[in-house]
């Protein structure tokens, strides 16, 4: 895929179902996976009304190896995406980002981008829940990041030239979210216990 100023996407990308971790926590699921199985389970109990926000793609090349197949072969973002989730959540708007790494020692910030961070701060300044849930697959361990513990590590970056933020850090400074059944990536239970 291509952003709309015409270069690729190099950045962060979701592991390939052969390369995924089985381990309990996920078995084999990608984090986006989890969470939007976590969403279902929270609509379906009337608990929240949280959605996976579309992409929107300019399709520019379609093969068709057959009249009821097409394939995709070329296409663009038509704008930049903001964050991957919003919703409504005991009357308060929910935005966040979701992130899964391999890197067993940190999480690259190149995995955001600055337009992501202005629709976060904006979403801050208007009163809504806005955060980040970071996967470090290798472990097996997802994180609930306050967008507000996120930020001075973005900013930071452009001051003392740290491009990542240190596993320990996100340990310390972050909110280990267990994996249930149902609710297999819980987020509403640190939003219940940082906001209600």
């Amino acid at each position: 895929m291509h952003y709309p100023n015409g270069k690729k996407n190099n950045g962060f990308h979701q592991p390939s179902a052969t390369n995924r971790s089985m381990g309990f926590s996920n078995r084999g699921m990608t984090l986006e996976e989890d969470i939007n199985a976590t969403n279902k389970f929270y609509r379906d109990t009337n608990k929240a009304v949280i959605h996976k926000k579309p992409t929107p793609v300019q399709v520019v090349n379609v093969h068709y190896p057959k009249r009821s197949a097409a394939v995709i072969t070329e296409g663009y973002f038509k704008q930049p995406s903001t964050t991957d989730y919003n919703g409504v959540y005991r009357s308060r708007h929910i935005d966040f980002e979701a992130k899964e790494t391999k890197n067993k020692t940190r999480f690259p910030l190149a995995n955001i981008h600055a337009h992501q961070i202005n629709h976060m701060k904006s979403i801050l300044n208007h009163g809504g829940i806005c955060f980040l849930i970071i996967r470090f697959s290798v472990y097996n361990e997802t994180y609930y990041i306050p967008a507000e513990t996120f930020f001075p590590f973005w900013d930071g970056q452009f001051n003392d030239g740290k491009k990542s933020i240190p596993y320990e850090t996100i340990q310390n400074k972050g909110y280990k979210i267990p994996f249930h059944l149902q609710a297999r990536v819980d987020y509403l239970a640190m939003i219940d216990q940082l906001y209600f």
